[in-house]
């Protein structure tokens, strides 16, 4: 892989992307001498969260905009995306990314997912390109492709479940362990999905891009 496309939702783990999960993919690519390009979708968020105080606020926030603060503005609209000119596809998590580009967190299984997005899953899919998820976003790939095997780390916990009712499979995972579908290219880490420390979340963010690389 020599340059990436990594799609955000926001900026924050309650209405955005998960900012650690974020960041330690960032640093996880730039030790593996990777580029990325940092996407979001030009809409506003479907909620907005005061972190500070653990309550919703009545605001309103745009995901492309909010992201950019963690990317330094290097941020592009997902409508612009080609999957042409990239080798692989990242989706950090958070709950505000099951909020903002598909609606799990309102809607459970039967979610929605932003069709630029599902868009971008099935070209690069098509393509024969490497898909990475981390904590709660391969339940999103797994919707879009379907018969693929991801991790939600625990096999007790709802997702992985409900994996079977969209008719995937689930690998169970530990802390910074990753589950590779080969067929599919497809590649999970828990992350936040289990009880995890910063220094887990680097570790899966590390090893997921070394199993890409790998594959």
């Amino acid at each position: 892989m020599k340059k990436v496309a990594v799609v955000l939702a926001g900026c924050g783990s309650a209405d955005g992307s998960e900012i650690n999960e974020t960041v330690t993919l960032l640093l996880a690519l730039d030790q593996h001498n990777i580029e990325y390009q940092a996407f979001a979708p030009d809409a506003f968020q479907a909620e907005v969260y005061n972190h500070a105080i653990g309550k919703h606020a009545n605001e309103r926030r745009n995901m492309m905009v909010e992201a950019a603060r963690i990317v330094r503005g290097n941020i592009l609209p997902m409508n612009k995306f080609k999957a042409d000119d990239y080798d692989a596809l990242f989706f950090p998590g958070g709950s505000g990314a099951a909020k903002n580009i598909f609606s799990y967190a309102y809607d459970g299984i039967n979610f929605k997912i932003n069709k630029e997005v599902e868009k971008a899953i099935r070209v690069i899919h098509a393509q024969g390109k490497p898909i990475g998820a981390m904590c709660i976003a391969p339940l999103m790939v797994a919707k879009v492709l379907g018969n693929v095997n991801v991790t939600m780390g625990s096999g007790q916990c709802r997702q992985a479940k409900e994996l079977a009712m969209i008719g995937c499979r689930h690998t169970e995972t530990a802390n910074g362990e990753v589950a590779v579908d080969k067929e599919n290219k497809v590649f999970s880490t828990p992350c936040y999905m289990l009880n995890a420390t910063l220094k887990d979340i680097y570790q899966g963010a590390w090893n997921l891009v070394e199993a890409m690389i790998k594959e």
